[in-house]
């Protein structure tokens, strides 16, 4: 069974209608890309999914409906959003915005255990973990921004342009994190990325999306071979 189901999924900015009935489902356990050029409509759809813009149609989570829902209440089932531009609360230092990610979470004990998992995975912020995170490199502000989503123990991670405005080698630095992480704790992914070939590499399976409308799908090897996604994405 599908662990996200979307069907149908209209949004709008008031009378500025962006989806037009989108349709896309993500298996447990993988990481999906959605692909297409600016304005396409990718970021909408995961603001859509956590209920922080006007939508109708249905989404699915785990088996359940969760469109109409609250974002916290969308938050507290276990889907953790990493937004574009980061969302970094710059005057709190790098601890306190990871345990603001764990918000939600009751279990004491299980936060102070992943803030050492969390520096695992990201060592260079256990070094800066005291530091003002508004100092931080952009490079470290994303680190920083995924490490909080991961603080929620999230079943399903929506990342939103995560390579935007960074160096080449902290890009793939991260997305290696993401493949870990996807592989060894099952955290699910949907991946919103300019950076085609990287997502493609990342990503199982990929939907490519072009004016509010999803207009291929398929396997990411499927969707590295076809010729206008080669010519428009991909560059060869």
């Amino acid at each position: 069974m599908a662990l996200l189901d979307v069907k149908n999924l209209h949004a709008a900015y008031g009378t500025t209608r962006v989806l037009h009935g989108i349709d896309f489902s993500l298996e447990e356990g993988s990481i999906t890309a959605l692909l297409g050029a600016n304005g396409a409509g990718k970021t909408t759809t995961l603001r859509a999914l956590c209920g922080m813009v006007d939508t109708q149609g249905e989404v699915s989570f785990a088996g359940s409906r969760i469109d109409g829902k609250a974002t916290e209440d969308v938050v507290r089932l276990g889907i953790a959003h990493v937004p574009d531009g980061r969302g970094t609360f710059v005057n709190l230092s790098t601890e306190e915005n990871l345990r603001l990610g764990a918000y939600v979470r009751k279990d004491r004990k299980g936060v102070e255990e992943d803030f050492e998992r969390i520096y695992g995975y990201f060592p260079r912020l256990k070094e800066r973990r005291h530091q003002q995170a508004g100092t931080l490199s952009g490079g470290e502000q994303q680190m920083l921004a995924v490490s909080r989503a991961l603080m929620l123990r999230p079943r399903l991670l929506l990342l939103d342009e995560p390579s935007f405005g960074l160096a080449p080698l902290i890009v793939r630095e991260i997305f290696e994190i993401m493949r870990t992480i996807n592989r060894k704790e099952k955290t699910s992914i949907l991946l919103v990325e300019q950076n085609a070939a990287m997502a493609l590499d990342l990503a199982s399976r990929a939907y490519v999306v072009e004016t509010g409308r999803v207009v291929l799908s398929g396997s990411a090897e499927e969707i590295k071979q076809d010729e206008a996604v080669r010519r428009s994405y991909l560059g060869y």
